[in-house]
């Protein structure tokens, strides 16, 4: 029988200032300590899914950077598991900024991230399936096949270019 979980089960919502050392030359936060962020939400939705001790970013599908995130602005990320395979699950997140002096909030990022539940032996597991609720989750359900399709297909592509790099220095290439 097949166990199912609902996305609310997995959500994970954090909220967090913009320091100053965050921020690039253009005083807006740095995309990679965003995407950090970002990761650390997905890993918590998926351990909170599976109820392992270790999930795996197997890989980060898209950021989408849509609003830049300034010093005034606090973050909020909302992180959930909204599309599942047999042993992966895919988790997209939700980034709000709010500017804590106006409260004018925006979707300033959206990602998806596929996580792989890890064994003891760090073999991957069976996951439980989602059951969306709300309109959002149902939403992102149905297109959940796609969005996996198109990895299967990015992941056939990584392999042939794989097959063409090498890894020889720089340096003491002829």
């Amino acid at each position: 029988m097949e166990r199912y979980k609902y996305p609310k089960e997995s959500k994970i919502v954090s909220t967090d200032q913009v320091l100053i050392n965050d921020l690039n030359n253009y005083n807006t936060l740095f995309g990679g300590v965003l995407m950090k962020k970002i990761d650390n939400n997905a890993t918590l939705s998926a351990r909170r899914h599976a109820r392992v001790k270790e999930c795996v970013t197997a890989s980060t599908d898209s950021v989408e950077f849509l609003h830049p995130i300034t010093q005034s602005d606090s973050v909020c990320i909302e992180s959930s598991v909204v599309y599942t395979g047999t042993k992966s699950m895919e988790i997209f997140c939700k980034v709000i900024s709010e500017d804590m002096i106006t409260a004018e909030r925006k979707i300033a990022a959206i990602a998806f991230l596929t996580f792989v539940a890890l064994d003891e032996d760090k073999k991957p597991i069976t996951i439980p399936k989602i059951k969306p609720q709300t309109d959002e989750e149902q939403f992102l359900y149905d297109h959940g096949a796609e969005r996996a399709e198109i990895r299967r297909n990015k992941r056939k592509q990584s392999k042939l270019i794989l097959e063409a790099l090498d890894i020889n220095k720089p340096w003491e290439v002829e």
